[in-house]
């Protein structure tokens, strides 16, 4: 505990993008908001780091080198005892009603289509993970 209360962890976000250019400029911009961010390039990356660390939120880009992204919904663990549910978010360039309703239907919480401003992107991270005074987060 530290003078001002007990000391909260940083949210975890899993960015899961394959080019390094969108990865690296997602990771330096969350890093700098107070997230813990780690970088997959892949489905199988990101569900191997899925099953090793828990992720309060992943961006998920739709188009991988190993399938569609939206496996990383349905392949990663449930949460663990005291750890909140992962929030999904498709991050994509297709910006059609088709893929939205794919996207919701496989569990993702929001569809951003890239580019995504920068403060638009940390505001709503923000806004996905907070929770109320009992812990639960906002519908």
């Amino acid at each position: 505990m530290t003078a001002g209360g007990p000391q909260r962890r940083a949210p975890h976000v899993l960015v899961v993008e394959d080019n390094s250019l969108v990865s690296d400029a997602l990771r330096i911009l969350l890093e700098a908001s107070q997230f813990r961010v780690t970088t997959a390039e892949s489905v199988a990356d990101a569900l191997r780091v899925t099953a090793s660390d828990h992720a309060d939120l992943v961006l998920l880009d739709l188009t991988l080198p190993d399938g569609d992204g939206l496996a990383v919904v349905s392949g990663s663990p449930a949460a663990r005892e005291g750890d909140r549910p992962t929030i999904f978010v498709a991050l994509t360039g297709r910006d059609d009603p088709v893929t939205r309703a794919r996207c919701m239907a496989a569990g993702c919480a929001d569809v951003l289509v890239k580019p995504v401003p920068a403060r638009e992107l940390v505001s709503r991270s923000r806004a996905w993970l907070a929770t109320d005074s009992a812990g639960e987060r906002p519908a």
